[in-house]
């Protein structure tokens, strides 16, 4: 089969795309007798997490080691999620991988996500890559990449997201997300007021735990900033090309897994620099074009609403925004309707092509309950909604496609 035929497969196989368990894929890995000899470093967090990973790879490459790199979801191939030295695997990498999983399952069913974690392993063991970096897809304790255990684990944020799954309080999820820290390793919280149930656990395992703003820091300034250790790890860095001031916890939350990593993996402030200047991720309010402009960013909840906001708030136009949205119905849809109401003069909906999908109504009427004289228009697709934005818009408007890593990608398929 080819990779299209295997990804076919593995989204029918298993009744529900999510099962927060670890005892089926844990017999899975243990028949595949898989060589973990590498350093893991796992990132999890409601925000950042993608960020961070990119961060993290871009400077153990810089340093010259060979850096394995997995993350998810993907925006136009499914390669994107399995990279090594920062570049997306072959099909014939991971239709292998699928093909030996498939051998070794023996009737234990698998979802869509523990497929691409256990074929990610495989890869990277195969390749004999010096350090791998893995994200967390949801939650964290029940996640099928805290499976593997991490030398250092990072939570970017702890905020409201995925409710239903990992409980409907800061202090709920934050438990789930405190899941990949391990017993005397370092645990990194990016967020700064943690929730306490984090600290708990990470305490009740006995966890090296830091926290930003307690143990470690950054200092911004006008071209760099500083990261800030005990008074003595000070480095006058670049900024991260990654837009937002948020981007400067996620960098650094990265230096410091780096200082906690630095016996096994050592490197040079050269390549950390470097690391940093080179880092790039789509989506993550990426302007890919100018006058008009338009802006790409998975902003997905209430957290990462704010993060826009404010980007757009620094990044001001004379004319004109206009939001190309849509989001997944499971989602805090008013939430961050409301944080980026006054952000916004109009808003093209549509419906994503996606079982979780919000209806355009459930949009619209999110969108007038917080703004009964909201300007909004309604579209069959996420691309012709696009399209006609870009009829609407002069050179000084800019257009901002938001709300979903499956939105930004319907536009990165007709601009790409």
């Amino acid at each position: 089969m080819n990779l299209n035929d295997w990804i076919g497969y593995i989204e029918s196989i298993h009744p529900s795309t999510i099962d927060l368990t670890l005892e089926r894929i844990k017999i899975v890995i243990e028949r595949l007798n898989l060589d973990v000899s590498f350093p893991i470093l796992t990132v999890g967090g409601t925000n950042g997490k993608g960020s961070t990973c990119s961060i993290l790879e871009s400077i153990y490459k810089e340093a010259g080691y060979k850096v394995a790199c997995y993350t998810s979801p993907h925006f136009l191939h499914f390669n994107e999620r399995i990279k090594i030295q920062a570049v997306a695997v072959s099909d014939e990498l991971i239709c292998e991988a699928f093909s030996r999983i498939e051998s070794a399952r023996e009737g234990v069913t698998l979802t869509y996500f523990e497929y691409g974690t256990i074929a990610a392993m495989i890869i990277f063991s195969e390749a004999h890559v010096d350090v791998a970096i893995l994200e967390v897809g949801l939650g964290g304790r029940l996640d099928a990449v805290n499976v593997f255990d991490a030398d250092c684990a990072i939570v970017t944020t702890v905020d409201l997201d995925h409710m239903d799954y990992l409980g409907h309080t800061r202090e709920a999820i934050g438990f789930e997300k405190a899941g990949i820290y391990r017993t005397e390793k370092i645990a990194i919280c990016g967020d700064f007021d943690p929730p306490q149930t984090l600290i708990k656990h990470a305490e009740f395992i006995h966890a090296d735990l830091k926290i930003i703003g307690k143990d470690f820091g950054y200092e911004a300034h006008h071209d760099s900033f500083d990261f800030l250790i005990d008074s003595s790890f000070v480095i006058n860095l670049p900024l991260p090309k990654l837009q937002g001031d948020f981007q400067l916890a996620n960098a650094t939350n990265a230096l410091m897994a780096v200082k906690a990593m630095e016996d096994k993996l050592p490197l040079t402030e050269i390549s950390i620099q470097k690391g940093i200047a080179l880092t790039l991720l789509p989506g993550r309010f990426q302007e890919v074009k100018k006058m008009p402009s338009l802006i790409l960013d998975v902003a997905h909840n209430p957290q990462a609403a704010r993060s826009l906001s404010h980007n757009l708030e620094t990044h001001v136009v004379p004319g004109k925004t206009i939001a190309v949205f849509s989001i997944l119905k499971d989602k805090d849809i008013s939430g961050v309707i409301k944080v980026l109401n006054l952000c916004i003069d109009a808003w093209f909906i549509a419906e994503i092509q996606n079982e979780r999908a919000a209806s355009i109504e459930t949009i619209s009427n999110a969108i007038q309950k917080i703004n009964p004289s909201a300007h909004i228009e309604a579209f069959k697709n996420i691309q012709e909604a696009y399209q006609f934005a870009s009829k609407e818009v002069t050179r000084n408007d800019r257009i901002i496609v938001f709300g979903s890593f499956f939105t930004v990608a319907d536009i990165m398929k007709i601009i790409s």
